[in-house]
């Protein structure tokens, strides 16, 4: 069951925070301190995931993801085996809504993905690689440790 279900109006502009909000703290505090929280968001504000993870249930993270793209109406795919989750985001609605204010978009926007999929299968028999298409467009991919190829 998820954890996190947000219901009721969606508010885009925490995208444009976060975008903010990064570049912040890494000015204030370094590159290690965004890490940092980074890390303890997907183990700890997400521990309901990541602890699925831990024993090998991908189902909460194939829930978040379905759930939270779907809301924000992003358009992607999503395509699961026994072993793999790949989700490929043609149109990202966060990074669409930053630039549609007018506001500059993080240069740690989209690795913050990558580093929040890391921590969520951090010590779980799962792992996890982003690969930037273009901005705005992705592929996440989460996989059992066994089956890398």
């Amino acid at each position: 069951m998820l954890r996190y279900r947000e219901v009721g109006n969606l508010h885009k502009d925490f995208h444009a925070s976060c975008s903010l909000g990064m570049d912040f703290l890494v000015e204030k505090h370094g590159e290690k301190a965004l890490a940092e929280v980074l890390y303890k968001m997907g183990t700890q504000v997400y521990a309901s995931i990541h602890n699925k993870l831990k024993n090998d249930d991908p189902s909460e993270l194939l829930e978040h993801l379905a759930y939270f793209y779907n809301r924000e109406e992003a358009e992607f795919t999503l395509k699961v085996t026994e072993s793999e989750i790949v989700l490929r985001v043609s149109s990202c609605p966060a990074v669409a809504h930053v630039r549609q204010l007018g506001l500059p978009l993080s240069r740690h926007f989209c690795p913050a993905t990558a580093m929040l999929n890391a921590a969520l299968c951090h010590d779980t028999p799962w792992e996890s690689e982003t690969r930037l298409e273009q901005e705005g467009q992705c592929v996440q991919r989460f996989y059992r440790k066994e089956a890398q190829a």
